[in-house]
């Protein structure tokens, strides 16, 4: 029986970690090497070595229903995407609620994790901290949950840029970016473009006198503000994910190419990559489009060498005179403080069960929470692989980082118990149903049955919609009426979703009386 958890970090992933333990009775300790919560999102002017790091204009590209924990929804007049700083309140005001504080050991460091001369009958560890002072303790724990990321290592890859060593200005990692302070009159070379890359580039552009954006392979860009101005994560719901279940993937990619191309054109812009639409994660950015119209940010393709001050790129292509090249490059992960063998890794895989427990041990007491890349916001996932790991156990397979948002979080709640049963909703809760199946993936539907179930989590259901509308409610104007055609377009697509529910949760029914008989009663 676990009893004594060690938790180590006091990120968004760590967080909850304390939460899950103490809701199944565990005894968590959280060690925390800095001196406050908030992991990456907790900003600072100088980034600290092996910590993850932001820039100081950072806000998060996720909507804040989509990114909440599941039983404290983010207070109503909170905007839509929140800056850093808010991101950071909202972790306050969670761990102040669940009284969490009290379980976090602040500066303090793992040194070291190992596992027990009687591991495989007990699966106990010997953990060692250090505190800000150097004062080492020893500590025996039943089980480690890991909170430390993968943000915290910066990939750097100098030797895939012949001649930077012949570089006459200055370069750095993205990792080191706080804001342009150091670009104004420059002219900028930022190397990749992920989200961190699209970011620096544009705001780098409205001061330095050119900025350059070299992408490899390119990416498909997405705006975070979609049809009718409201947030496009609306667009990650259930019958969505049913339709990629049931329509060709090639139809889909086509569609979803052909909605971005009508903004503006991927070829004519420089962006459009070398994979389809849904292969790969897109770029979310709502101003890297207009900079490369005015000519502020200009795309070219990867770096093919660099001749003191001036860079050549793979099409034959220069830029002069450039002052300052930003590797937004990715980061490496590492966990120093685990045995060699704890973990088996090949390439950017790791051996994770469920993305969570490495099988190679003899027991289960380890487990990796939020080391993941996902189309979605990290903290439901945390918290879900955290409710996963404090009441289950394990088998072998080896995964990559990326993960699909609602069928990663809908194959630990299945196994948690607590995956929403549509088909019972559609026969006890109408209402309820069309708002789990058609409204977006929040995480408050992984509270509404089972374990950890939470009494508030339909009422957060029913009121996601408000709480997106409250911030943006500053100036009031007279309410519209609703049309009739609206209503039956909105009554047809409702029968859809019904048939579409039903071929989700039972896909395979031999006859109507083995459905029926696979029905459990749950109370909601």
């Amino acid at each position: 029986m676990v009893h004594k958890v060690a938790v180590i970090g006091a990120g968004p992933c760590g967080l909850t970690s304390v939460k899950a333990c103490l809701d199944e009775g565990m005894e968590p300790t959280c060690f925390e090497s800095s001196d406050d919560m908030g992991g990456l999102w907790k900003f600072k002017e100088v980034s600290e070595p092996n910590r993850a790091s932001i820039y100081r204009s950072l806000t998060i590209n996720v909507w804040k229903e989509m990114m909440c924990y599941s039983d404290y929804p983010i207070p109503a007049d909170y905007p839509n995407y929140m800056h850093h700083s808010k991101i950071l309140n909202y972790f306050r005001m969670y761990a102040d609620h669940f009284k969490l504080l009290q379980y976090i050991r602040f500066q303090t460091k793992v040194k070291s994790v190992k596992q027990r001369p009687d591991f495989s009958r007990t699966g106990q560890w010997d953990v060692v901290t250090e505190t800000r002072d150097g004062y080492e303790e020893n500590h025996i724990f039943d089980a480690i949950i890991c909170c430390t990321g993968h943000f915290n290592y910066p990939n750097l890859p100098l030797k895939d840029f012949p001649g930077i060593e012949t570089f006459e200005g200055k370069y750095s990692h993205s990792w080191d970016y706080k804001g342009p302070e150091d670009m104004h009159g420059k002219r900028v070379v930022v190397i990749g473009i992920g989200n961190s890359g699209g970011d620096i580039a544009v705001e780098g552009s409205r001061v330095a006198e050119q900025m350059y954006l070299s992408t490899r392979s390119g990416a498909w860009v997405i705006r975070q503000v979609s049809d009718n101005g409201l947030p496009v994560d609306r667009f990650n719901t259930r019958f969505v994910h049913i339709m990629f279940r049931l329509l060709p993937m090639r139809f889909l990619n086509w569609l979803g190419e052909k909605k971005l191309n009508s903004m503006y054109d991927h070829a004519m812009y420089g962006l459009k990559p070398k994979h389809r639409l849904f292969s790969q994660i897109p770029v979310i950015n709502d101003d890297l489009p207009f900079r490369i119209l005015s000519g502020s940010v200009i795309v070219k393709p990867n770096i093919k060498e660099i001749r003191g001050s001036t860079v050549v790129f793979d099409d034959g292509s220069t830029a002069e005179n450039v002052d300052l090249i930003v590797f937004a490059t990715g980061y490496n992960y590492d966990f120093p403080y685990l045995p060699k063998n704890a973990i088996y890794k090949s390439g950017h895989r790791i051996g994770l069960y469920k993305h969570v427990f490495p099988p190679i041990l003899e027991q289960p007491t380890l487990a990796i929470v939020g080391f993941i890349h996902s189309d979605g916001a990290i903290m439901p996932q945390a918290e879900m692989q955290a409710r996963f790991v404090t009441r289950l156990n394990i088998k072998y397979i080896l995964t990559p980082l990326q993960v699909d948002f609602v069928e990663h979080m809908d194959d630990l709640a299945k196994d948690i118990g607590v995956q929403p049963n549509l088909l019972w909703l559609f026969l006890t809760d109408f209402p309820l149903f069309k708002k789990v199946l058609w409204g977006p993936v929040t995480a408050y539907q992984y509270r509404l049955m089972g374990p950890g179930k939470w009494e508030g989590a339909r009422k957060a259901i029913f009121t996601q919609y408000d709480r997106m509308y409250q911030p943006l409610k500053t100036r009031q104007l007279n309410a519209q009426q609703s049309s009739t055609t609206g209503f039956l377009i909105k009554l047809s697509l409702t029968f859809m979703a019904g048939g579409a529910a039903i071929y989700y949760i039972h896909r395979n029914p031999t006859t109507i009386s083995t459905l029926v008989s696979k029905l459990r009663p749950q109370s909601v």
